[in-house]
């Protein structure tokens, strides 16, 4: 069933999922991507996961609304203020931050599930990361082997049309310096991603937030000028 070479990509405009998406593309797949609007506070980056899917040839380019804004509890889907700091190391050692969206991959790889076995293939590619990461639970690879087990217990095309289902999570033991790394390797262009959570009004990156850390900070490491910052 999968010989076409279709894959659904979670794709939300962010350095993860785009390296994640340009992977997928290099190893061959026909691209179906999957984004989501999702009342997240950030929503520049639907014009980003828009360039991207554009740039990398996506064959599909679906857009969900999905409002979890309605269930809160995130900064990045209500009132909650996003977390800023002056450096990485301030945010060392601290619990699970309330950038955190409950269950928001779950939600996510449920979509794409449903997709999948629309379109009749196996695999579903995400960019989470559990190195460089805010320490969400469900970016680690015992929650992704998780899902997949319950992915091929849960659809007809697995329990009877003999489909194995693959969650392809190629960045999940990288750090952030080699996610960059492979993606420039692959040709990336990271100007048209956005990773910040609280942009500013003209949409430029806050430069404080975990994820700019995070981004600056991988950019750095692997020795390339991030072109999100004009850096000092």
């Amino acid at each position: 069933m999968n010989s076409d070479r279709r894959a659904v990509i979670l794709l939300s405009g962010g350095l993860d999922s785009t390296t994640t998406m340009a992977i997928a593309k290099a190893e061959g797949y026909e691209l179906y991507a999957l984004t989501f609007q999702y009342g997240q506070r950030h929503a520049i980056e639907l014009e980003a996961a828009r360039r991207i899917a554009n740039a990398l040839g996506a064959k599909e380019h679906l857009i969900v609304p999905l409002d979890l804004s309605i269930i809160g509890g995130s900064a990045l889907t209500g009132h909650l203020e996003v977390p800023k700091r002056d450096s990485p190391e301030e945010g060392e050692g601290v619990e699970i931050p309330v950038t955190y969206v409950p269950a928001r991959n779950t939600i996510f790889l449920s979509y794409a599930l449903a997709w999948a076995e629309v379109l009749q293939t196996g695999e579903i590619f995400i960019g989470v990361n559990a190195v460089d990461y805010s320490g969400y639970p469900d970016c680690r690879p015992e929650y992704i082997a998780a899902f997949e087990t319950m992915a091929n217990l849960a659809t007809k095309a697995c329990t009877e049309g003999g489909m194995r289902l693959k969650i392809r999570a190629p960045l999940i033991l990288l750090s952030k310096a080699d996610i960059i790394r492979k993606g420039m390797a692959l040709g990336v262009d990271y100007g048209m991603t956005h990773t910040c959570y609280d942009p500013l009004p003209d949409g430029r990156a806050c430069g404080r937030c975990d994820s700019c850390h995070l981004r600056r900070k991988g950019f750095r490491e692997a020795g390339y000028e991030d072109p999100a910052f004009s850096e000092k």
